[in-house]
């Protein structure tokens, strides 16, 4: 009885070493760069301000999705989206804005517009993804 407690002891105390060594590894990839998935984040932001009373904002995100989303904007961020609001710029079904504003979408559906009651609009046009 006591030669099998013993091998059941020795076994979970590998079996503990073994989960805490690959826990390491994992969170230390993640921390080499990688996002979780279903994250994203800002990797570039530029905003031109020369012409008065307008800011020209570009961003490039980079997004870790799962199976069936895109890089997308949900509340002015990036965010992964279901991949068919995309595919049909459906863009307003992605709750781009802010709280407070309202989308409408651009007449050629190439993009959305935030509005805010005081009437400072933000027109959104993304940009097609070039290809790898």
């Amino acid at each position: 009885m006591q030669s099998g407690v013993k091998t059941l002891s020795a076994g979970g105390g590998a079996s503990l070493c073994c989960l805490l060594l690959l826990w390491l590894i994992y969170s230390h990839l993640l921390r080499e760069g990688q996002l979780a998935l279903g994250t994203c984040e800002i990797v570039m932001l530029n905003r031109d301000s020369s012409v008065p009373r307008r800011t020209i904002a570009r961003q490039t995100a980079r997004c870790a999705c799962r199976r069936g989303q895109i890089a997308g904007t949900t509340r002015a961020r990036p965010a992964c989206v279901d991949a068919r609001i995309v595919r049909s710029r459906q863009w307003c079904e992605m709750a781009p804005c802010l709280e407070g504003e309202v989308c409408s979408y651009l007449f050629n559906r190439s993009g959305w517009t935030c509005t805010r009651g005081s009437g400072r609009i933000k027109t959104v046009t993304p940009l097609p993804k070039e290809p790898s």
